[in-house]
């Protein structure tokens, strides 16, 4: 963070004294200007109490400083070069969306990014305070060998076809509009007609670490109560999206059920995963690639498998374990694709690539 004198403000498009009337009613941030290789970012909160940004994964949290005994808060942070991220105002033990900014994620956070991030053309902006439209198709899904009920929404974009199992469902209704962005794809002929299924997760550590039993239960149960639902779904042609522990989930699910799983679109795979790792001081620190790569050096057969890897340019320390999977996947003999997201570790950046990447999968 920098500290900035009143002019400075103008820079960013600001007009009048900070605190007053006139400066409010010329507020929008987050506002960037350049510096450098990157940019400096302008953030912005009106009100009495200290407060801190706090980033998704990207950076430790920033404080904002007063401006003298106003109501203005702000802070500029120093932002590389293609960054698209979550943040939200941390007050205490509250946390607040940004109302300067009219792009959120769920009621308490926002998204920022730097003007040369790549656009993100079929993610409509969603305000904090706008509730997402939920598929009206809703199934109650008891399942005998993960335990438990679960409720798991099914969308039908351009009237369905291959099935598409979003991973970590619920971030993609309620925090990401996913049934309102492939919409938006499949009308603008960059996608198929697909059916969206919405898994929601109870224990992402448990469920998505390379373990058989979730995939068990969506080949045995999830997936023929799809077909029972009336919604049309091609189960023959179901691509599997997942992020982080998801993306590793994604990615087990192809090397051990082949039957099952033949199109993969994973986003930042945590590929360091070892059956140990998460009780490390350091989940990162172990071999590159981890039970994955490991698993990968026997060199299965994955001619009949298309996966799409991605991850955040950003994310150093992930870098080294994807691009070595990579290479193994596509030495196994599977079709790769492989990209890197304006974004570290954040859904925020991994949304254009979800949309590109089903695409792809289902070419």
């Amino acid at each position: 963070m920098r500290s900035v004198g009143e002019e400075t403000f103008a820079a960013f498009g600001l007009s009048g004294k900070p605190g007053s009337d006139a400066f409010w009613a010329s507020a929008r941030t987050p506002a960037s200007v350049a510096d450098g290789d990157g940019w400096v970012t302008l953030f912005l909160r009106r009100g009495s109490e200290a407060a801190t940004i706090g980033f998704e994964s990207w950076s430790e949290p920033v404080p904002l400083r007063r401006w003298g005994d106003t109501d203005c808060w702000y802070a500029e942070v120093r932002m590389p070069a293609r960054l698209r991220v979550t943040y939200q105002f941390l007050v205490g033990d509250a946390a607040y969306a940004d109302p300067f900014n009219p792009v959120g994620a769920g009621g308490d956070r926002s998204i920022a990014a730097t003007p040369d991030a790549p656009p993100q053309p079929h993610w409509p902006a969603v305000a904090a305070t706008d509730v997402l439209p939920l598929p009206r198709t809703r199934l109650r899904w008891a399942g005998e060998r993960l335990g438990g009920r679960r409720t798991v929404r099914v969308h039908p974009a351009g009237g369905g076809g291959p099935v598409v199992l979003l991973l970590d469902g619920d971030d993609w209704l309620y925090l990401h509009p996913a049934a309102t962005a492939f919409d938006s794809a499949v009308a603008s002929g960059e996608l198929p007609p697909v059916t969206l299924v919405f898994l929601p997760v109870r224990d992402r550590e448990g469920e998505f670490g390379c373990r058989p039993e979730l995939w068990e239960a969506v080949r045995d149960e999830l997936l023929p109560l799809v077909a029972e639902s009336g919604v049309p779904a091609d189960r023959d042609r179901l691509v599997v999206a997942g992020q982080s522990l998801g993306g590793l989930s994604a990615l087990y699910a192809a090397l051990e059920f082949p039957d099952l799983v033949t199109r993969v679109a994973c986003q930042s795979a945590s590929l360091w995963w070892t059956p140990d790792a998460q009780e490390s001081a350091d989940p990162l620190g172990g071999p590159v690639g981890g039970a994955v790569a490991a698993r990968l050096r026997g060199r299965p057969d994955l001619s009949g498998l298309r996966v799409a890897f991605d991850v955040g340019q950003h994310e150093t320390r992930m870098l080294p374990h994807c691009a070595l999977v990579e290479t193994l996947t596509e030495q196994a003999g599977a079709t790769v694709r492989v990209s890197r997201s304006a974004s570290h570790h954040d859904r925020a950046g991994w949304r254009h690539a979800l949309l590109r990447d089903v695409a792809w999968a289902l070419a």
